[in-house]
């Protein structure tokens, strides 16, 4: 059995929340000097990114990466437009999709494979207001469940 090297920087709870996800794909993103640093203290945030694409390349926004405490005057912007590194195949299937279909794409969770660091995007359709009491009725329900002895 293969040990998995996956190491789980950030993952962005709200877009489950907010989004019905599908399409899940694992990209790479250009980084930048104190950036990996600073992931490798585990301090990033992705709640409010989402992914854009411009010129055929998509990009990543909103990426909250605090600057690295033991850095320098060369110390990173922690709120820069970061480049994703996916095949210019994938880029146009997402762009169609996004274009056609009425979906976004949002960052799901970052995190360490094999000493590099990933990207996972999805696809998202945005929920309504139902669609959100529900999604919190049931993890109630679950949490009910756990929490019941069926030993009485």
């Amino acid at each position: 059995m293969a040990k998995s090297n996956i190491k789980i920087i950030a993952q962005n709870k709200k877009a489950s929340f907010n989004y019905f996800l599908s399409e899940f794909t694992e990209c790479g993103i250009a980084l930048r000097g104190t950036e990996i640093k600073s992931l490798r203290v585990h301090n990033c945030n992705l709640s409010d990114s989402y992914v854009v694409i411009r010129n055929g390349e998509m990009e990543i926004i909103n990426m909250h990466i605090p600057t690295y405490e033991q850095g320098n005057i060369f110390n990173h912007d922690p709120l820069r437009t970061r480049k994703l590194l996916l095949h210019k195949k994938e880029i146009r299937w997402f762009a169609d999709k996004v274009q056609r279909g009425g979906y976004t794409v949002v960052p799901t969770k970052i995190y360490f494979s094999h000493g590099f660091v990933k990207v996972e995007i999805a696809l998202a359709k945005g929920k309504k207001a139902y669609d959100k009491r529900e999604t919190i009725k049931n993890r109630d329900l679950e949490r009910e469940m756990k929490g019941r002895n069926y030993d009485d």
